[in-house]
């Protein structure tokens, strides 16, 4: 059994981010991470001051190689299966069959994204299906693109959408559920609204082509924007007997503690805004809050 000051379980951004923060804290960090980050197919990051364009992979690899200086933190690639709350702290058993503690946990686990049962999603899914324009829209802007959505959530994000291009359409996947007010400001706004299902996407290498539709319809598109149903990608948290808000993000603080005491998170868990800035600043303040923490019960 290995001990440690803060145990950190994910280590894409947020998770690299605090890692950092804490050791140059001079504290003793284990980071334990399965090397499947869920922008593994993206080819490409944006809106990162002095990273834009790198690959997620490469801004990665930059953060791990930066993080070797700090003879405090160690990175392993295992997978965290199972977490006790001790008297002094937390265990976490991995799947390799290893077991750590430490006083605090950071979970910066990200979530997993429910795929629809569309041939071809899944491939395109972080290429040329996305979930941000802030992240990809400049890239696909004024191009042909779909909203794969109904209802409120379709409207809104063709609204939102409609910034980036004037040739859009709503691909309800079946009965629209618009209002009447609804489908007149998208038609008003020349958005087109598709009520046939969809067959499968037509796409090389997760770039799309096409839509084809059940009606034997065929779609041209560049892009596809779509928000979709989640998964806290670690069950850990739940475990541990942490809150959950109503849209299945773990509960938080301003400062990343959770409901239960001396866990924390950051990253995608705990927010919709999906973003390598956002997840690098809030693993940093996290960080700086558990290190005032370890401080406090020390002095």
């Amino acid at each position: 059994m290995s001990n440690f000051e803060v145990i950190i379980v994910g280590g894409s951004y947020a998770g690299l981010s605090a890692a950092m923060t804490l050791g140059r804290a001079l504290r003793k960090v284990l980071v334990i991470d399965g090397g499947k980050p869920c922008n593994r197919q993206t080819p490409h990051s944006h809106n990162f001051l002095t990273r834009d364009g790198e690959t997620p992979a490469g801004i990665t690899n930059i953060a791990r190689e930066q993080l070797e200086k700090y003879k405090t933190v160690e990175l392993v690639t295992d997978f965290a299966a199972g977490a006790l709350k001790l008297s002094n702290g937390f265990q976490i058993n991995t799947l390799s069959g290893k077991t750590y503690t430490a006083e605090k946990v950071l979970f910066a686990t990200g979530i997993t994204d429910i795929m629809p049962s569309i041939t071809g999603f899944a491939e395109c899914w972080g290429i040329s299906v996305l979930h941000c324009p802030y992240c990809h829209g400049y890239e696909v802007r004024h191009q042909p693109t779909g909203i794969l959505g109904n209802g409120e959530g379709g409207f809104e994000l063709a609204k939102l959408i409609s910034n980036w291009t004037d040739d859009l359409t709503l691909f309800t996947n079946g009965k629209s559920t618009l209002s009447a007010e609804q489908q007149q400001q998208l038609t008003s706004h020349h958005i087109k609204i598709v009520e046939a299902e969809i067959q499968h996407f037509v796409h090389e290498s997760g770039q799309i082509k096409s839509i084809k539709l059940k009606n034997n319809d065929d779609v041209r598109l560049n892009a596809l924007y779509a928000r979709l149903p989640f998964t806290q990608h670690s069950d850990l948290p739940q475990q541990l007997g942490c809150d959950f808000t109503n849209d299945g993000y773990i509960a938080v603080d301003g400062f990343h503690q959770t409901s239960i005491p001396g866990i924390y998170a950051a990253g995608d868990n705990i927010t919709m805004v999906r973003s390598v800035s956002v997840v690098v600043a809030a693993g940093m303040v996290a960080a700086v809050a558990i290190n005032k923490a370890v401080i406090g019960e020390r002095f």
